[in-house]
C-alpha cells in the first residue's frame, strides 16, 4: 500500500512517529509531505497570548499553498493520511482528495472540542467559541473516509459527541516506543531474596491536567503521610499553580516534584519506581483513553495503578500486584491499592508479559495498514 502522510501533523509526540514507523516497518511504502508548525509547542491548548496565536496561525496558512499543490501533484497513493491535530488539514485535504479520487483517512487520536471544552474547561461549554470549535470538527470529521482514534472506547465518544453513524471510527493503539521502554527481564528474579526494607516508591509523570487528577494522587499521598511510602511527580501543566498551593498549604515531604525529566531519562524513574501510576480524573474523555504512560510502564514491565474505565479493560485486566484498577477521583481508593501492593510484595519477575509483542511500532503499523486495507478494500 502506497500511503501519502500529508499535512501539518506533529512528530513531538510518540503517536505520529509510532504511526510512521510501523507502517513502514508493516510493509506499507509511506510519503510524507508535511509543515512543521509545532516546533516548541508541548501543549496545544495552552497556546496563550495574541502574539503566539498569531505566529502559528501565520505558519499555517503560509504551509497550505505548498502542501495543496503538492497534494495535487503527487503521483497517485492509495490513501492520503492526515494525522493528528488535522482539523484544518481536513479542510484543506478533503475537496483535492476527491477531485483525485483518493481515499481520505484521518487519525483524530483525540477531539480538540472534547480536550479544551469538556475535558480541561478552557472554553466554556455552550459559547460561541466551543459552538464554533464544536462546528469545524464536526465538519472535518464528515469530510473523511476513514476516522480512527485510539481506543474503541473513544471512537464511541467521538461518534456520539458529533452524532456520527455508530461503528463509523475505528482505533488503533498508542503503542510505545520500545527503544526508550522496553522490561528488564533481570528485575525482581531472586525468589530467596528477603523482602525490601525500603520506602515503596510511587511515580507519576506527565501533565498536569484535569484528565491525570493529579489532586487525587496529591491526596492519596496525605493519607498515606506517615506510611514508608515516598511519592514522585514529574510534570507540569495547566493544573501546576493549584497542586503547588495545595503542597504549600499543607507541605507532603515524602512528596518530590520535578517539573521536567528529558524524554530519553524517563525510563530510568520508571524502572526506579515499585509502582506507577496512570490517569485518574473523572471526565468522560478520561474514561475513553490510554494514555502514551500506560503503554509506556506496561512495555517496561512494571505494576501500574490507573483508573478503571471501559478503555483500560480493552488493553488489562484488574490482576493485582501488576494492575490495580481504582474509581476515578477516589483519593482513599488510590492508597488503599498502594498499601495492598505493599502487603502483596514486590513481583518477582516484570508484568504484563503476555502483551509485549503487541505494544512496538510493528504491531501499531500492523494495526493501522490492517484497518487501512480492510477500510479501502470496502469502498472498492
Amino acid at each position: 500500500m502506497r500511503i501519502l502522510c500529508w499535512g501539518t501533523y506533529d512528530t513531538s509526540k510518540p503517536r505520529t512517529r509510532l504511526l510512521l514507523e510501523g507502517l513502514r516497518l508493516a510493509g506499507a511504502e509511506v510519503i510524507e509531505c508535511r509543515a512543521d508548525i509545532w516546533r516548541g509547542v508541548v501543549d496545544k491548548s495552552q497556546v496563550r497570548g495574541l502574539r503566539q496565536r498569531l505566529g502559528i496561525m501565520v505558519c499555517w496558512l503560509l504551509a497550505y499553498p505548498r502542501l495543496a499543490w503538492r497534494l495535487m501533484r503527487t503521483p497517485r497513493p492509495d490513501v492520503v493520511l492526515v494525522g493528528f491535530p488535522g482539523i484544518l488539514d481536513m479542510l484543506v485535504a478533503a475537496p483535492i482528495a476527491r477531485l483525485r479520487g483518493i481515499p481520505l483517512a484521518w487519525d483524530m487520536f483525540m477531539s480538540l472540542y472534547d480536550t479544551v471544552v469538556e475535558d480541561r474547561h478552557l472554553l466554556r461549554r455552550g459559547s460561541i467559541a466551543a459552538r464554533l470549535l464544536h462546528a469545524l470538527e464536526g465538519f472535518a470529521l464528515r469530510r473523511a473516509d476513514l476516522v480512527f482514534l485510539d481506543t474503541q472506547t473513544h471512537a464511541r465518544r467521538i461518534e456520539q459527541l458529533f452524532g456520527l453513524a455508530a461503528g463509523s471510527a475505528s482505533a488503533v493503539w498508542v503503542g510505545v516506543e520500545m527503544e526508550h521502554f522496553r522490561a528488564d527481564p533481570a528485575v525482581h528474579t531472586d525468589t530467596d531474596a528477603a523482602p525490601d526494607p525500603s520506602p515503596l516508591r510511587v511515580l507519576f509523570y506527565g501533565q498536569f491536567i484535569p484528565l491525570h487528577g493529579i489532586e487525587t494522587i496529591v491526596q492519596a499521598a496525605r493519607l498515606t503521610r506517615d506510611e514508608p511510602i515516598e511519592w514522585q511527580l514529574i510534570g507540569k501543566g495547566q493544573e501546576a499553580a493549584r497542586i503547588k498551593a495545595m503542597l504549600v498549604e499543607q507541605p507532603l515531604p515524602k512528596v518530590r516534584w520535578d517539573a521536567w525529566v528529558d524524554y530519553p531519562q524517563l525510563h530510568q524513574r520508571i524502572a526506579a519506581a515499585d509502582i506507577c501510576l496512570g490517569i485518574f480524573g473523572a471526565s468522560a474523555k478520561a474514561a475513553s483513553v490510554i494514555p502514551n504512560k500506560v503503554f509506556q510502564i506496561v512495555a517496561m514491565g512494571r505494576p501500574l495503578i490507573t483508573r478503571d474505565s471501559p478503555a483500560i479493560r480493552e488493553m488489562l485486566d484488574d490482576t493485582p500486584p501488576c494492575v490495580s484498577l481504582v474509581p476515578p477521583a477516589e483519593a482513599e481508593a488510590l492508597a488503599d491499592a498502594v498499601r495492598a501492593f505493599a502487603r502483596h510484595g514486590r513481583p518477582l519477575a516484570p508484568c504484563h508479559g503476555s502483551l509485549q509483542g503487541k505494544l512496538g511500532a510493528r504491531a501499531i503499523g500492523q494495526q493501522c495498514l490492517a484497518l487501512l486495507e480492510h477500510h479501502l478494500g470496502s469502498e472498492s
